[in-house]
C-alpha cells in the first residue's frame, strides 16, 4: 500500500469520517437524575410546575409593599409597622396592608399585599411598644425583639426587588433541559429543584479497543528486553470512558494479519466503534488498513492525516461503524483520539449541544517552530506568571513547552494542555498569546 501519497486535514478528515456513518437516533434507558452525570439525554426535558412555585425572598430584610417606600431617603426616612415574621417553611398567616411590614429570611415566602423587599442593611428599630397580639406568629425569631412595633427605613425599593416571582426561573411546562445534552452537577441540582427524579438517557455505545504488535505485553507482566508494555488499551479505555462510551478490550493481538482479521471482525459485530492501535513499523500500519478494508464496504477513507502527532492515521467505516486505526506510540494515540474519535462517540450518542473544551490563554515562555500546511499539537506546562498579569494580553499562565517524542507518555503525563499550532503558520514565537486546551 502506498505510504500516505495523500495526506487530509483534521478537520476535513473528521467531516468525511462523520458524513459517512448513518444518522438515527441512538438506544435510550431511564435511569435515575442523580445516577445521570455525563451521560446524553435522549429526550426532552419538561417542567411539571413553575419555579419557584411561591414569590420568594433573596435577601434578610422585611416584606413591604413598594409603594410605601417612594420619596424615602437617608435625609427623609420612612416608617412602617412591624406585624410578624414569616417562619421559614410555612406559609404567612398573615397578610401585608398600606403602612405595614413583616420580618423575612432569605427564601422565605412573600406574604400576601407584599411585592419587595428591603435590605436589613436600610433599616433600623425605632419605638418601643408591642407587636399587635392579633398580627403576632406563635414562635417569633429571637433577632427580632418584641417590644419594637415600628421600622425605620432609609431606602426606597422598587416592586419586584430583593423577590424572586412565581416562575420566574422555570415557567410550567417549559423545556428545561434538551435531548442531547451531556448532563453536569448544574443539570443535577436542576431536576432535584422539579423534583424530576428519573432521565430518560442514551445507552453508552460500546467502543472495542484492540491493541497489536509482537512486541506489546500485558502491563501486569514483566517485559523482556526489547518488548513494551501496553499502554494504549488502558489510556484510550479512560478517554472512551470519559467521553461517554463503555470501552471493551479485547487484548494485544500480533503482527499476524488472519489474527488481526478476525479479532477486528469479532469486535466490530459486538461494538459500535472500533479501534486498533498499530505498531510502529510501516508494514504493521499497512496491515492493519488492511484488516480493516476486509471488514465491510465502504471501508478505508481516510489513511494519513496531516497532523503531527499521529500522521499515520486510518478513518474507515464498516457495515455503518466507525473504524479507527491510531498510532502505536502513547503520545500520539491519545491526541488523534481527541480529535477524532470523542466526535464519533458524541455522534453515537446523539450529542447534540456542544460545549467547548476548556481552556486558558497564556504566553508562550520560547520559539516553537512548526511546519507550513501541518496542525501541529504541541504539550505544555502552565505556569503562574510572576508578577502576575492579569492583563488582557494573556491572563495569569506562561506556557512552557514539554518536549518528548511520540512514545514518551510520561512527557504528555507532565503536561496540563495542549496548544494548536495552525496549518497556516510556521511556528509560534515566545511572548505569542496562545489558547492551551486543558487536559481532563
Amino acid at each position: 500500500m502506498p505510504e500516505f501519497l495523500l495526506l487530509s486535514r483534521p478537520t476535513d478528515a473528521l467531516q468525511t469520517l462523520l458524513r459517512a456513518l448513518p444518522d438515527g437516533m441512538p438506544a435510550a434507558e431511564e435511569i435515575e437524575s442523580s445516577k445521570a452525570l455525563g451521560r446524553v439525554l435522549a429526550s426532552d426535558v419538561h417542567s411539571l410546575h413553575p419555579l419557584p412555585e411561591f414569590p420568594r425572598s433573596t435577601m434578610d430584610g422585611y416584606a413591604v409593599r413598594a409603594r410605601d417606600t417612594h420619596g424615602v431617603s437617608e435625609t427623609l426616612p420612612g416608617y412602617l409597622n412591624l406585624v410578624g415574621e414569616v417562619v421559614m417553611g410555612e406559609v404567612p398567616f398573615f397578610s401585608i396592608t398600606p403602612g405595614e411590614c413583616a420580618l423575612i429570611h432569605t427564601g422565605g415566602m412573600l406574604p400576601k399585599g407584599a411585592d419587595a423587599v428591603i435590605m436589613l442593611e436600610y433599616t433600623q428599630l425605632v419605638q418601643n411598644g408591642e407587636i399587635p397580639e392579633k398580627r403576632n406568629q406563635p414562635s417569633l425569631s429571637i433577632d427580632l425583639p418584641v417590644l419594637f412595633s415600628q421600622i425605620e427605613i432609609s431606602r426606597a425599593v422598587a416592586e419586584g426587588e430583593n423577590v424572586i416571582r412565581i416562575g420566574e426561573d422555570v415557567a410550567a411546562g417549559q423545556v428545561v433541559l434538551s435531548e442531547g445534552k451531556r448532563v453536569r452537577p448544574v443539570e443535577i441540582g436542576g431536576c432535584m429543584a422539579l423534583g424530576i427524579v428519573k432521565l430518560r438517557v442514551a445507552i453508552k455505545p460500546k467502543v472495542g479497543i484492540i491493541s497489536s504488535g509482537d512486541e506489546i505485553i500485558y502491563p501486569n507482566k514483566s517485559p523482556r528486553l526489547g518488548q513494551v508494555r501496553d499502554v494504549n488499551s488502558y489510556s484510550l479505555s479512560a478517554l472512551v470512558e470519559n467521553a461517554g462510551g463503555k470501552p471493551i478490550l479485547y487484548g494485544i493481538v500480533p503482527d499476524n494479519l488472519e489474527i488481526m482479521k478476525a479479532a477486528a471482525a469479532k469486535a466490530l459485530a459486538e461494538c459500535e466503534l472500533l479501534i486498533i492501535t498499530a505498531g510502529s513499523s510501516a508494514s504493521a500500519r499497512d496491515m492493519t488498513a488492511e484488516a480493516i478494508a476486509s471488514l465491510g464496504a465502504p471501508g478505508v477513507l481516510v489513511h494519513g492525516v496531516n497532523v503531527r502527532p499521529g500522521k499515520p492515521t486510518i478513518l474507515a467505516v464498516c457495515q455503518g461503524k466507525a473504524v479507527i486505526g491510531l498510532p502505536g506510540n502513547p503520545v500520539s494515540a491519545l491526541v488523534i483520539a481527541g480529535i477524532f474519535v470523542v466526535p464519533v462517540i458524541e455522534k453515537l450518542l446523539g450529542q447534540k449541544i456542544h460545549h467547548p473544551p476548556p481552556s486558558v490563554s497564556a504566553k508562550m515562555t520560547i520559539n516553537v517552530p512548526s511546519q507550513a500546511g501541518r496542525e501541529d499539537w504541541v504539550a505544555v506546562r502552565l505556569l503562574h506568571s510572576n508578577p502576575p498579569n492579569i492583563s488582557k494580553e494573556g491572563g495569569e499562565y506562561l506556557a512552557e513547552p514539554v518536549f518528548g517524542k511520540s512514545n514518551l507518555i510520561f512527557s504528555l503525563a507532565a503536561a496540563d494542555g495542549l496548544v494548536c499550532i495552525s496549518p497556516d503558520a510556521t511556528g509560534i514565537s515566545a511572548g505569542e498569546i496562545v489558547e492551551v486546551v486543558l487536559m481532563e
